[in-house]
């Protein structure tokens, strides 16, 4: 996958694509269903905006986002976008009207053939454009535009909020019913306290800074170690939250991988929750803590066996 950090100078080789146009957090099933149509009519390219128009416009709102960017690429790259146009998101993008958008960013920048986007589509200052003008503006400038339907499953329309509030209420499973995948945190795995493996229990740290935090507790996990000589799909129970035991005030995803004894500082791993085990509670000695902490790994087995 090719990835350009700009709507100028794109190269001719990456010009005439059919991009879905979104801000695709979490690429969700809706998401997909978008791309899905937008690979019809050409090779996939996808635009999007960095940083997200809500952190722009609101820099000190709370953590919303599901996924940061790398994670965002690897998850669309896995769904064989080919041209990933990550658009920068500043004073003057959020200046441009609708109709300067489709005729600087879309047809003279990025010399797109074809256009999709979801029923919901807003776009220019203030969010005033609609789908419908951007077919219009298609219609005069001579790009095509396909607006897709919303995307219902059985749990509802597939939307960022609607993931972020099942996440937000201890809800995994809901919430992978919507995405189309396991929700995921990635990252870098950071030095910790290294209290876990004193208690025997080493855990893989990541941090969850600029993220929507799901609910604090412990869950059933699947990791996939992107780098390094220990890439692969491993099983494993995980920690989130701010350690109340042992007073710690920083959100943290501590993640305790099975049957794994290799050095993973540095490596950037993918952490799947597929259950809720508890809420996260502080316990009034170690010895109450380690008992706790060999039941939550010997339910996390028996989830993630069932799912084998």
């Amino acid at each position: 996958m090719d990835v350009h950090k700009h709507w100028r100078d794109i190269p001719d080789s990456a010009k005439g694509a059919s991009a879905a146009i979104g801000n695709f957090d979490g690429v969700h099933r809706g998401h997909q269903h978008v791309l899905d149509i937008a690979r019809q009519n050409g090779p996939l390219g996808i635009v999007t905006f960095e940083p997200h128009p809500r952190e722009f416009f609101a820099p000190g709102a709370p953590p919303f986002r599901l996924m940061n960017a790398e994670a965002k690429a690897h998850r669309l790259e896995k769904l064989g976008v080919r041209h990933l146009f990550q658009l920068p998101f500043d004073a003057d993008m959020a200046a441009m009207d609708p109709e300067a958008f489709a005729r600087e960013v879309i047809v003279a920048g990025l010399g797109l053939s074809h256009v999709t986007v979801g029923a919901d589509f807003c776009f220019g200052k203030g969010r005033v454009g609609t789908a419908k003008d951007l077919q219009r503006f298609g219609e005069q400038m001579g790009f095509g535009v396909t607006i897709a339907p919303l995307l219902e499953t059985e749990t509802g329309v597939s939307s960022s909020s609607a993931i972020r509030a099942a996440l937000a209420e201890g809800r995994p499973g809901d919430a992978a019913d919507m995405l189309g995948h396991w929700h995921r945190i990635e990252g870098a795995v950071r030095d910790g306290d290294k209290r876990g493996r004193d208690l025997g229990f080493p855990t893989a740290n990541l941090s969850i800074e600029g993220l929507h935090a799901p609910k604090f507790g412990v869950y059933a996990v699947l990791v996939d170690v992107l780098t390094g000589p220990h890439t692969g799909l491993y099983q494993g129970a995980a920690s989130l939250g701010v350690k109340p035991t042992f007073g710690a005030n920083q959100p943290c995803l501590e993640t305790f991988i099975f049957d794994f004894g290799g050095n993973l500082y540095g490596e950037t791993l993918s952490i799947g929750f597929v259950e809720f085990l508890r809420p996260e509670e502080k316990f009034g000695n170690l010895d109450a803590l380690i008992t706790q902490m060999n039941a939550d790994c010997d339910a996390a087995r028996q989830i993630l066996g069932d799912l084998e």
